[in-house]
Protein backbone atom coordinates (compact mmCIF):
# COMPACT_ATOMS: atom_id res chain seq x y z
CA UNK A 1 0.00 0.00 0.00
CA UNK A 2 1.61 3.28 -1.09
CA UNK A 3 2.14 6.04 1.42
CA UNK A 4 0.11 9.17 0.87
CA UNK A 5 1.27 12.43 2.30
CA UNK A 6 -1.36 14.48 4.02
CA UNK A 7 -1.72 18.05 2.97
CA UNK A 8 -1.30 20.10 6.09
CA UNK A 9 -3.84 22.86 6.42
CA UNK A 10 -3.17 25.77 8.68
CA UNK A 11 -5.74 26.55 11.34
CA UNK A 12 -4.48 30.02 12.09
CA UNK A 13 -2.96 32.74 9.95
CA UNK A 14 -0.93 35.75 11.11
CA UNK A 15 -2.12 39.25 10.28
CA UNK A 16 0.77 39.65 7.84
CA UNK A 17 -0.35 36.58 5.90
CA UNK A 18 -3.93 37.85 5.75
CA UNK A 19 -2.79 41.29 4.60
CA UNK A 20 -0.65 39.67 1.91
CA UNK A 21 -3.62 37.61 0.67
CA UNK A 22 -5.52 40.81 -0.07
CA UNK A 23 -2.50 42.96 -0.95
CA UNK A 24 -3.30 45.51 1.75
CA UNK A 25 -1.42 46.88 4.76
CA UNK A 26 -1.71 45.16 8.12
CA UNK A 27 -2.94 48.44 9.60
CA UNK A 28 -6.01 48.24 7.33
CA UNK A 29 -6.83 44.75 8.65
CA UNK A 30 -6.47 46.03 12.23
CA UNK A 31 -8.69 49.02 11.39
CA UNK A 32 -11.37 46.80 9.87
CA UNK A 33 -11.20 44.63 12.98
CA UNK A 34 -12.19 47.64 15.09
CA UNK A 35 -14.88 48.79 12.64
CA UNK A 36 -16.59 45.49 11.83
CA UNK A 37 -17.94 43.10 14.45
CA UNK A 38 -17.65 40.05 12.20
CA UNK A 39 -13.83 40.06 12.30
CA UNK A 40 -12.79 38.61 15.64
CA UNK A 41 -9.39 36.93 15.48
CA UNK A 42 -8.12 35.10 18.50
CA UNK A 43 -5.04 36.42 20.21
CA UNK A 44 -2.23 34.28 21.60
CA UNK A 45 -0.35 34.95 24.82
CA UNK A 46 1.88 37.48 23.11
CA UNK A 47 -1.16 39.33 21.78
CA UNK A 48 -0.61 38.33 18.16
CA UNK A 49 -3.78 37.97 16.13
CA UNK A 50 -4.60 34.50 14.85
CA UNK A 51 -7.07 34.52 11.99
CA UNK A 52 -9.17 31.45 11.20
CA UNK A 53 -10.56 30.63 7.76
CA UNK A 54 -13.89 32.13 8.84
CA UNK A 55 -12.14 35.37 9.80
CA UNK A 56 -10.39 35.44 6.44
CA UNK A 57 -13.70 34.84 4.68
CA UNK A 58 -15.19 37.81 6.55
CA UNK A 59 -12.20 39.98 5.61
CA UNK A 60 -12.71 38.86 2.02
CA UNK A 61 -16.35 39.93 2.22
CA UNK A 62 -15.44 43.36 3.59
CA UNK A 63 -12.67 43.73 1.00
CA UNK A 64 -15.18 42.93 -1.74
CA UNK A 65 -17.66 45.52 -0.50
CA UNK A 66 -15.21 48.32 0.28
CA UNK A 67 -12.41 47.91 -2.25
CA UNK A 68 -14.08 46.20 -5.20
CA UNK A 69 -17.63 47.55 -5.04
CA UNK A 70 -16.70 50.98 -3.62
CA UNK A 71 -18.97 51.04 -0.58
CA UNK A 72 -18.22 53.35 2.32
CA UNK A 73 -17.53 51.72 5.66
CA UNK A 74 -20.99 52.65 6.91
CA UNK A 75 -22.57 51.34 3.70
CA UNK A 76 -20.72 48.05 4.07
CA UNK A 77 -21.82 47.80 7.72
CA UNK A 78 -25.44 48.40 6.74
CA UNK A 79 -25.36 45.75 4.03
CA UNK A 80 -23.71 43.20 6.33
CA UNK A 81 -26.33 43.85 9.02
CA UNK A 82 -29.28 43.63 6.64
CA UNK A 83 -28.41 40.62 4.48
CA UNK A 84 -24.86 39.30 4.61
CA UNK A 85 -25.88 35.92 3.16
CA UNK A 86 -27.07 37.52 -0.08
CA UNK A 87 -23.78 39.42 -0.35
CA UNK A 88 -21.81 36.20 0.19
CA UNK A 89 -23.88 34.43 -2.47
CA UNK A 90 -23.32 37.24 -4.98
CA UNK A 91 -19.60 37.31 -4.20
CA UNK A 92 -19.34 33.54 -4.70
CA UNK A 93 -21.21 33.83 -7.98
CA UNK A 94 -18.87 36.59 -9.19
CA UNK A 95 -15.86 34.44 -8.25
CA UNK A 96 -17.16 31.42 -10.13
CA UNK A 97 -18.07 33.50 -13.18
CA UNK A 98 -14.58 35.01 -13.15
CA UNK A 99 -13.06 31.53 -13.12
CA UNK A 100 -15.28 30.47 -16.02
CA UNK A 101 -14.24 33.59 -17.95
CA UNK A 102 -10.55 32.87 -17.34
CA UNK A 103 -11.04 29.27 -18.50
CA UNK A 104 -12.82 30.40 -21.66
CA UNK A 105 -10.08 32.96 -22.39
CA UNK A 106 -7.47 30.20 -22.09
CA UNK A 107 -9.45 28.03 -24.50
CA UNK A 108 -9.72 30.93 -26.94
CA UNK A 109 -5.97 31.42 -26.90
CA UNK A 110 -5.38 27.73 -27.65
CA UNK A 111 -7.58 27.77 -30.76
CA UNK A 112 -5.50 28.47 -33.87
Amino acid sequence: MPYKEKIIEKKYYAIGEVAQMFNVATSLIRFWETEFDIIKPKKNRKGNRQFTKDDIENVRLIYHLVKERGFTLQGAKDILKSDSDAVKDKMDMIDSLTKVKEFLMELKQQIP
